[in-house]
């Protein structure tokens, strides 16, 4: 018994390195991990570059018919009749107004132009300019600063503006409305 704490008591006194478990960052994992996370990512972007995108773009052209020769190749592509944008304009110009929340002392200067099917749609919207500067107005003035400078905002605000136009005008078709001045002082 006394050989047994002669050496319990030896084991206890010995100095034995106790190993210590490592804090921090694996090299494994930076070594091979993020090589691998990288090949990942390329390939993921190839797939849906190559493959993804090819098909929601086959989709658009979708409406396309080939036409094609006695020896089976396309020759030609036939498409549907596509509205001609930017043809016939109308344009409502430096139409200025106070932005809601405001107290007039911050105006927005805006020029709003309309693109049409036609010349006769222009000289109806023409016509009606009183009304067209009246919905442009109510519906800028309608606005607070923070949603006119926000730009993602002005794609919104050109929905607004052409559904109270097309439902004031209901035989008016508006293919597109822009903006050629929009200035916020």
């Amino acid at each position: 018994m006394a050989n047994e704490e002669n050496k319990l008591e030896e084991l206890t006194n010995s100095e034995i390195p106790i190993p210590k478990k490592k804090k921090g960052l694996n090299m494994k994992v930076l070594i091979i991990g993020l090589p691998l996370f990288i090949v990942q990512l390329v390939a993921v972007y190839f797939i849906t570059a190559t493959f993804l995108l090819n098909k929601s773009h086959g989709s658009e052209n979708g409406a396309q018919n080939e036409v094609g020769d006695s020896t089976g190749v396309a020759t030609d592509t036939v498409k549907k009749p596509e509205v001609e944008l930017g043809r016939f304009i109308y344009s409502v110009e430096d139409i200025i107004v106070n932005p809601a929340q405001t107290d007039g002392k911050r105006i927005l200067l805006a020029t709003v132009g309309f693109d049409l099917n036609s010349e006769e749609q222009k000289t109806d919207l023409k016509n009606k300019e009183v009304l067209v500067k009246d919905i442009i107005i109510s519906t800028l003035s309608s606005k607070t600063l923070p949603q006119l400078n926000d730009s993602e905002y002005k794609d919104t605000l050109k929905i607004e503006i052409s559904k109270k136009v097309m439902g004031y005008i209901p035989k008016l078709k508006l293919n597109n409305i822009y903006f050629s001045k929009y200035i916020i002082q």
